[in-house]
């Protein structure tokens, strides 16, 4: 009588580098005979990919566990990422939790539960985040018609308000050579978009002689994938001939996403940004100065220890003045052993609310406005998806499109003519 199939349930929180890494290590699994299942069925392992940047996360990532162990009393449960790293202990508290590995062990998960059969205590696999070097290439793959490739990890920046570096380490990344033929591999899947992720990309090749602009021209060279899409980049680290580069670049896409977090040079300086107000304004206005139907997305935080009313409104005021296309809200959450924590002046719960809802409608006046220079004219759509009898896409500029559907479409691009703005997407026609 043969053994029954391990099954084994993933879900990832926070960013697309975590989906990208919970990919690669779910293909270890199915490589190894286990059946991948959804978290919401049964299974003999569920494996939690964790985030650790607000306080949300955190509790989302305990409602998982307690989630999983409805679903099978009996079954294992590892718990990784940045959470997993930072708070172990406090993982590990948590009834159900069988296993608790940190950043450099992740990717040996399959290892750590082999050798858990063996204990009768649950374990904790972390090392010290000085001592977490290694850099492991990833690529998401099958949930969507996009990949994410990990080029890129870790931080060594120190921003007052962010966990990042304590729970990922140090800034690395592979080399050109090893990254390109990652690349290569996830194009012979038949992805036609694949999107560079990191912590910090800009920060590519950091440490060697090479640099992030002679990756994106080796990844231009590559056969088989239709666009590459950088998925952000910090404003110090986007430098001229970068964009000067995408902007003749026969597969890199109109489309930048550039954090700003606030518009007031106060707090930036408060978040010890490398930037201010004049640098961030010359970075945009270089950007479209090359191609002015360029897709810019920003990230912007509200609540900050400190920050003013007439703080916020020279942030606003500043959001509103440049050309952007949609922002990415956060609201500031307190982290543990990070700088911010200390500043005194605590920003109410009310007060970052409303400040986060009136960024929230400014950001759909901006993706309104700019969706509404593309009305009536044609553009390449990638369809990603199809429901409700619609097909889903994005255009190169980052436009949402929706059609009708047609049959055989999905993970094709094809010229679509755009007819109506509907604020968070544009009807489309063939």
């Amino acid at each position: 009588m043969s053994t029954p199939t391990k099954r084994v349930a993933f879900h990832t929180l926070g960013c697309k580098l975590n989906y990208s890494e919970t990919s690669t290590i779910s293909r270890d699994f199915i490589n190894k005979g286990f059946e991948k299942v959804e978290y919401r069925d049964h299974a003999d392992i569920y494996v939690i990919n964790t985030c650790s940047v607000t306080e949300n996360a955190d509790k989302e990532a305990r409602k998982l566990i307690r989630q999983a162990k409805r679903l099978n009393p009996l079954s294992s449960i590892a718990v990784i990422g940045c959470y997993a790293q930072l708070k172990p202990e406090e993982i590990a508290a948590i009834d159900g939790v069988d296993l608790v590995i940190g950043s450099e062990e992740k990717f040996n998960l399959l290892d750590h539960l082999n050798e858990l059969d063996q204990k009768e205590d649950n374990s904790i696999i972390r090392s010290s985040i000085e001592h977490v070097h290694s850099f492991k290439p990833s690529y998401s793959i099958g949930d969507r018609t996009r990949s994410y490739l990990k080029v890129q990890d870790g931080c060594d920046y120190t921003c007052s308000f962010c966990t990042i570096p304590l729970a990922r380490g140090k800034s690395r990344s592979g080399n050109i050579q090893t990254t390109v033929k990652t690349a290569q591999e996830v194009a012979l899947k038949g992805v036609k978009e694949i999107v560079l992720t990191g912590v910090n990309i800009g920060d590519f090749g950091a440490g060697s002689d090479e640099n992030l602009l002679q990756l994106l021209i080796e990844l231009d060279n590559i056969e088989g994938v239709e666009r590459f899409r950088i998925s952000s980049i910090e404003p110090n680290l986007l430098n001229n001939d970068i964009i000067a580069f995408c902007n003749t670049s026969k597969k890199f896409v109109p489309h930048f996403h550039i954090p700003l977090q606030s518009g007031s040079n106060k707090i930036l300086k408060g978040m010890r940004r490398r930037y201010d107000q004049t640098i961030y304004r010359k970075k945009i206005n270089k950007i479209l100065s090359y191609n002015s139907e360029t897709c810019i997305g920003v990230d912007v935080m509200v609540g900050f220890p400190g920050e003013s009313d007439e703080d916020f409104l020279e942030t606003y005021n500043f959001i509103n003045d440049i050309d952007i296309s949609y922002l990415h809200v956060f609201t500031y959450s307190e982290r543990p052993d990070t700088p911010a924590k200390n500043i005194k002046e605590v920003i109410s719960k009310r007060v970052r609310a409303e400040r986060s809802k009136m960024l929230h409608i400014l950001s759909e006046k901006k993706r309104r406005y700019f969706y509404d220079h593309f009305i009536n004219t044609h553009r390449e759509v990638l369809f990603e998806s199809s429901r409700n009898g619609k097909l889903v896409g994005h255009t190169d500029n980052y436009i949402k499109v929706e059609i009708d559907n047609f049959p055989g479409l999905v993970n094709m691009i094809h010229s679509v003519k755009l007819i109506e703005n509907r604020g968070e997407f544009v009807m489309g026609e063939l």
